[in-house]
């Protein structure tokens, strides 16, 4: 591992010493550069490459000694926060961010005051953090983060990654099922192909061998499970999952527009834009001649 670098106590270094404050109280964090983002994968990660953490799933650097890998490279360990590049990263850093889900917390995050209003009204009290725009809930506990569970409202926990804007105010309550619940309905992030699939019934008549809704659940799952475990070639994987769905089922009428939202929503996840997750949905039926 790169050495520490000695830290020179001057006004650029007041986001590391807020990081190793933080991350001696347990709590995994990272750098955010200028817009409040994560700092891009170096060319030798880049679309995780060197193989990152296994499928991106826990919170810590790969041999690279870089803050790469977003959410995935916050860590406790000060021995990687002072190394050279990640004290030059701090150097540039807007913000410090941390990792919710790896602190054992998840961050309700409300966007406006209309969001505020709800939260007050169909959420436990909780320790509160004021924010630029709204406010973050926090509770004790870890779920998936899911975001726009309603409007002005995302729910950050595992695989994610929230700005830190002070300890907040108040005693932190345990994860309610009402907001696991929000998780559960949140709305589709993406909208399927402005087209509906239009696809011919069985050859003669017959009832379509997938109507069995375990059958059909099963594989949409295992769809989206396909996307979600892409570490490269996101692009690919999710034109050959969107082919491999409409070849069992797009023949038969069994699919949909709630199964193709469910399949675009696990490509937007993995960061694919709307457009393409129409144009890969489009090539695959024109694929198929259908």
């Amino acid at each position: 591992m790169t050495q520490p670098t000695p830290i020179r106590r001057d006004a650029r270094t007041g986001h590391l010493d807020v990081a190793l404050r933080l991350a001696a109280g347990g709590m995994p964090v990272l750098p955010l550069r200028a817009g409040k983002g994560p700092f891009g994968n170096c060319p030798t990660c880049a679309k995780n490459a060197c193989g990152g953490r296994p499928n991106m799933k826990t919170p810590g650097p790969c041999a690279c000694p870089l803050p790469c890998h977003a959410w995935a490279a916050a860590t406790t360990d000060p021995r990687i926060l002072t190394t050279a590049p990640w004290v030059a990263a701090w150097h540039r850093a807007e913000a410090v961010a941390y990792h919710p889900g790896g602190a054992g917390v998840t961050v309700v995050d409300l966007d406006d005051d209309a969001a505020v209003d709800w939260a007050r009204e169909n959420l436990p009290s909780t320790r509160t953090v004021v924010t630029t725009r709204g406010q973050h809930w926090i509770y004790q506990g870890t779920m998936h983060s899911v975001n726009r569970v309603r409007d002005g409202i995302d729910i950050k926990s595992l695989m994610s990654y929230a700005r830190w804007l002070g300890p907040g105010a108040g005693t932190t309550a345990v994860l309610p099922d009402v907001v696991r619940a929000l998780a559960e309905k949140a709305p589709a992030t993406v909208r399927p192909a402005p087209r509906a699939v239009s696809v011919p019934a069985p050859a003669g008549g017959g009832q379509c061998p997938h109507r069995s809704p375990a059958y059909l659940e099963r594989g949409i799952a295992m769809a989206e499970q396909r996307i979600a475990d892409a570490t490269s070639a996101v692009h690919a994987t999710v034109y050959r999952t969107f082919l491999a769905v409409l070849s069992a089922h797009g023949r038969c009428g069994c699919l949909t527009e709630s199964h193709i939202a469910r399949l675009f929503t696990a490509a937007q996840a993995k960061g694919e834009s709307p457009r393409h997750c129409t144009d890969a949905w489009a090539n695959a039926t024109a694929a198929l001649g259908m």
